[in-house]
């Protein structure tokens, strides 16, 4: 049962994603917020919309280690994984942008994550120090979107400008259905997370194994899911600057804005592992750091480079269940 709740819950979380950031990206385009605005905001947070809800209900249920081991393992399954099975579909060449912009941010997100839960908890304060970091950020790129090639706003613009309608009553029925579409899908991602974190949480009580580790692996990899889609889809149409913006931009807020809210659940704060702390953050930083040399060597990401990083996932979901289980 508590197998067939986890199932259930993660396919729902999908879904309600899925609706939530269809539903998002239109109603912003409607109110006439760039396409590239969108892509790279609103689509990448809409993505990590189901490690907010299992990090929220986690930490609301007294399972802190199961919402940060969900954080690193699905930063490193975005990296590692879904970035790496990307290229071997297509090689992917990387905008100026990326290299100048979001990778350093994602190195400095990863740092900070590791400097905060150093103490073994992450408080309140920890949390409200995230939130502001992501506030910044999201000021940040809404600035340099501005001043981007009008070749990478018009790749975005193809993803994500609004569908052309006749009448005002038209747009009035579009806009509401999006709307709806929105708020719908936000529900629905909160119901399947509380019933995928009772699943995952009674199948670790049943393996007798931590919450940590459920979250590194199944949950991580689990609510990795909408990035997944979201990246190979664009990566096998061409868009390949919104597939590694928004897996990029995916992970960021990941540490930033979904950690930070999280911290912000439990008067006292989220209590961590000893194996979170010493070897599964430490991981996620080195894996984010160790991506900057391949992302600079030829600004492209080729086909063997993300063979090595598929391997270097499988390599460390052996370790980490070789070693806690």
């Amino acid at each position: 049962m508590n197998a067939l709740w986890f199932v259930v819950g993660l396919l729902t979380v999908i879904a309600g994603a899925e609706v939530m950031v269809r539903g998002g990206a239109e109603v912003a385009a409607r109110l006439g917020i760039s396409p590239i605005i969108i892509g790279l905001t609103v689509v990448s947070i809409g993505t990590s919309m189901p490690e907010l809800a299992v990090g929220v209900v986690s930490a609301a249920d007294g399972s802190g280690a199961l919402a940060v081991g969900n954080i690193a393992g699905t930063n490193v399954v975005n990296i590692l994984l879904i970035l790496g099975l990307s290229a071997l579909l297509v090689p992917l060449a990387l905008a100026m942008r990326t290299i100048r912009f979001e990778l350093p941010m994602m190195a400095v997100a990863a740092l900070l994550f590791w400097g905060l839960a150093a103490d073994g908890n992450l408080s309140r304060l920890d949390g409200g120090i995230l939130v502001t970091a992501a506030v910044g950020y999201t000021a940040a790129v809404i600035w340099s979107a501005r001043r981007e090639s009008r070749a990478i706003a018009a790749e975005f613009a193809s993803e994500f400008a609004p569908e052309p309608v006749a009448t005002t009553t038209e747009v009035r029925r579009r806009t509401a259905t999006h709307v709806a579409m929105t708020v719908g899908g936000i529900v629905v991602v909160v119901i399947g997370a509380d019933w995928l974190v009772d699943g995952a949480v009674g199948m670790a009580r049943q393996f007798g194994v931590t919450d940590a580790l459920i979250g590194l692996t199944v949950v991580a990899i689990g609510t990795s899911a909408p990035e997944l889609v979201t990246t190979v889809m664009t990566t096998l149409r061409g868009d390949r600057d919104i597939a590694i913006g928004n897996l990029i931009g995916s992970s960021i807020y990941n540490i930033l804005l979904i950690l930070g809210i999280t911290c912000l659940v439990p008067a006292g704060g989220l209590a961590l592992t000893e194996g979170l702390v010493r070897i599964d953050i430490p991981v996620m930083v080195v894996v984010g750091l160790a991506c900057i040399p391949i992302f600079l060597s030829g600004r492209r990401v080729s086909r063997m480079e993300g063979g090595m990083m598929v391997a270097a996932y499988l390599g460390y979901l052996a370790f980490v269940l070789s070693t806690q289980t």
